[in-house]
Parts: structure tokens; sequence; C-alpha cells
């Protein structure tokens, strides 16, 4: 197909997608990265948030948290710590984590806790912003 590039996203779980798709954006460590086809080789780190691709005009959304994208040879292979489709997450588990995070943030006890508690917080968040329905 003109106009597009193979995707994969691989978590330590397997597999999570193998696509061809017109775009892709990715949350980078410094910023946003946006992907098109016969994008020049680069490798990036990865952070928490909603990583956004296009097929046939639909956008799709996956939660990552975090890992690295290698972008060679018209492929992006996404190594991330986890993923999730957007169709795959439980929307109503993620609002209570990300509750739960937001009253142990609150406690404010020690510096581990809250450093945990704000991990799960911006999970939480990227989950239940992947799982939006699209538009």
């Amino acid at each position: 197909m003109a106009g597009t590039f193979s995707l994969s996203i691989v978590s330590p779980e397997g597999d999570v997608l193998k696509e061809e798709v017109e775009f892709v954006v990715l949350p980078g460590k410094a910023g946003e990265l946006g992907i098109l086809p016969n994008h020049a080789a680069l490798i990036a780190g990865l952070d928490i948030g909603v990583l956004r691709y296009t097929v046939s005009g639909a956008i799709n959304r996956v939660a990552i948290a975090g890992g690295f994208v290698e972008i060679v040879d018209n492929s992006a292979i996404v190594l991330a710590d986890t993923a999730e489709l957007s169709e795959d997450i439980d929307l109503a588990r993620a609002v209570e984590a990300k509750e739960r995070a937001e009253k142990r943030l609150a406690k404010g006890t020690n510096e581990i806790d809250l450093r945990r508690a704000e991990y799960a917080l911006r999970r939480a968040s990227a989950r239940i912003n992947a799982s939006e329905v699209k538009k």
C-alpha cells in the first residue's frame, strides 16, 4: 500500500499490535513524536501516554507506559513497558485506579509512595484517555 508503513507494538506480555498504518503519534520523553511513511531512522524514549495511529483515516489508540521506539526501513517498532489497545481497557477499573492514586497523593506519606502514586495516576489517566470514544 502506498502511503503506509508497518507499526509493531510489543510489551513484555507479547505482541500487542502489528498493522500497516498511515500516521503515528507517540508520547516521547520530550513531547509528542509524529511519524509518517519514509521517516528518517530514529530511536527515542517513550513516556506514559496515548499512542495514536491512523488506518484508513480512522484514529486508533493504545495506552502505553514508557519504553522505546525504533524507526527504520519504513517501519516503527515500539517496545513498551506496558501497552493496552483502547478496546481492551476496562474504563471502570482505570477510573478506580486513578481515584486510588489521587487519594495516596493527598496523604503524602513518603517519597517512594508518592512516586508510585504519581506513576499510577499518570498510567490510569493514559488508560482513561486511550479508552475515550474515537472522534
